[in-house]
């Protein structure tokens, strides 16, 4: 029996090159916003930033190190995120092939590795009402 080749199927020399894709130096950045989930067997959060990313997106899924207990964070609440950006370039050939095929704008793999956070008091007057005291 001949295994029919699915249409949605994407080619393993595309496959192979997202996957082993190589990651430059990381970028820290430091952006506010809010957490949308949880993935606690993952150790990951979803994350809607204020200021997009790199590559436009307002919403990144980032890796949650051991030191930050995840129990500990709020949904919904306002945090400034301290996260490396990872960033692998795909060839042109990827590129082109995600483009054309798949509808996809895509010319490199993002990963974001949250560093530290902090949890901002936003809406609060009484911070602003100790500064004009002084």
């Amino acid at each position: 029996m001949v295994k029919k080749k699915k249409e949605d199927e994407i080619p393993e020399w595309v496959t192979d090159e997202i996957q082993n894709a190589k990651f430059k130096k990381p970028e820290e950045l430091k952006k506010s916003g809010y957490i949308l989930e949880f993935y606690y067997e993952d150790n990951k959060i979803d994350v809607q930033l204020y200021d997009a990313v790199e590559d436009g997106r307002h919403i990144v899924t980032m890796n949650v190190p051991k030191s930050i207990k995840m129990d500990d964070l709020l949904k919904g609440e306002v945090y400034e995120f301290v996260f490396d950006q990872h960033k692998a370039p795909l060839s042109k050939k990827v590129s082109e092939y995600l483009e054309k095929e798949k509808e996809i704008e895509m010319n490199a793999i993002y990963q974001f590795d949250l560093k530290s956070l902090e949890l901002l008091d936003v809406g609060s007057s009484e911070a602003e009402d100790d500064d004009a005291e002084e």
